[in-house]
Formats: structure tokens, sequence, C-alpha cells
């Protein structure tokens, strides 16, 4: 096969505009989940406690790559094919990213941001052992996987902002990528899969860290500057 100079600049053209959609998909999902406390909130319990972390995990992981399936093949096929709908889709796009971008450069200059874990059963569930001074000790009942998983599934699929976020933001800033959208869903999956996989298990690891409020702080200020660099990205084109 030769190849000529004509298309391997247009290889070369095409696997940037994959690699900036990749990279512009991955730091805006993990953005938007980061924002998302319920969910984030019962991952970080589960982990915690080491229970059914492997379930919640799984349900997390699995929806949100549909959800972003659902907004890319549906918002940003849509879009692609009315050209007319692109720029509305982009300038849209960007106005909630960098509003996006305030609040959390808002949070970063205020403070007050933490993510603590969803609270456990109620003290019914706490069943009394007798211990060997002959007091009684409450110990914590493990968490059924069923309840677990209604759990987890309720928080995910009936929190219609972040169903919002998900399918209708990603998608329009998707559809900006053209041909590369699918790269840019790569990205977002990508994120996501990284982030639930790590909170997860490692949020033994991470717990002491993310209950600091400067730790937020820091956090909220990184996002706010990657926001903006996509916002940014996303008008210029």
């Amino acid at each position: 096969m030769r190849w000529t100079a004509s298309g391997v600049a247009r290889s070369v053209v095409v696997m940037d505009q994959g690699i900036v959609a990749l990279l512009s998909g991955f730091g805006l999902c993990l953005g938007l989940i980061l924002s998302i406390g319920a969910q984030n909130a019962v991952v970080l319990r589960q982990g915690l406690r080491r229970e059914h972390v492997g379930i919640v995990v799984i349900v997390c992981v699995v929806s949100d790559a549909v959800l972003q399936l659902i907004g890319v093949a549906g918002v940003a096929s849509l879009v692609t094919a009315h050209p007319w709908l692109e720029t509305i889709a982009r300038w849209a796009g960007a106005a909630f990213i960098v509003g996006f971008a305030l609040l959390s450069a808002r949070r970063a200059w205020r403070g007050g941001g933490s993510l603590e874990a969803a609270p456990d059963a109620q003290p019914e569930d706490a069943q009394p052992e007798p211990s060997g001074s002959g007091a009684q000790v409450a110990t914590r009942r493990r968490s059924g996987r069923l309840a677990t998983l209604a759990t987890i599934l309720a928080v995910t699929w009936l929190n219609p902002h972040a169903i919002v976020e998900t399918t209708v933001v990603l998608g329009s800033v998707a559809a900006t990528h053209g041909d590369a959208r699918w790269w840019f869903l790569a990205g977002g999956i990508a994120a996501s899969t990284l982030w639930f996989v790590g909170f997860g298990y490692g949020a033994r690891f991470l717990a002491p860290l993310l209950r600091t409020e400067r730790a937020w702080r820091i956090l909220d200020g990184g996002i706010a500057i990657v926001m903006l660099v996509i916002a940014v990205t996303l008008v210029l084109g």
C-alpha cells in the first residue's frame, strides 16, 4: 500500500482531532461526576464499609456508560444531522461549562466543600453482642445486597439533574467534535470507569483526604480550570 503525503497529513489531522476529543470527554465527564454528591456518597459508604463494592461500582460504570452512549448516539447524532444546531450546541455547552466552572471557583474561594458518606442504616439495625465483661456492645449489621443494589440504582437513575448532565450536556458537547465524537465518548467512559473503580475500592484511603475542606478547595479550583479550558476549546472549535 502506497501512502501519499496528503493521506498521511489527513491521518495525522484525524488522529489529532481524536486525541483532543478524547481528552475533552475525559476532563468534562470527570468534572461532572465529581459534582454528583448522592451517588458518590453511596459509593463512599460502601467502600468504607467494604460491603458489596463490586455491585455498586458495576452499576455506576454501566449506568454512566449507557447514559453517555444515549447522549452521543442520540443528542450528538441529532445535532450532527442538522448543522445549524451545532452552533447552538456549541455556545449552550460552553455557557453551561463556564457556569459550572464559576460555581467550582466560588466553592474553591469560599470553601465549605466536603464529601460525607451516606448515612448508615437506622439504629434498629444495630444488634447487641455480649462482651467479655457481660455488657452488651452494639455491632453494625451488614447491609443486604438487594438493598444496596436498590439504593445505588435509585440515586443513579432517579436523579434528573445528573441524567440531563450526562445525556444532554455531554451529547451536545460531543456533537461539536463531529466524527470524533466517538473518541469523546471513549474519553468520558474511561473517566467514569477510572473514577468509580478507584473511588469505590480506594475509598478507605481517600476518605480522610476528601473529608478535609482544604482538599476540596484545591479540587474545586482544579475543576474550574479544566472546565474553563474545555469551554474555550469548545468556542474556538
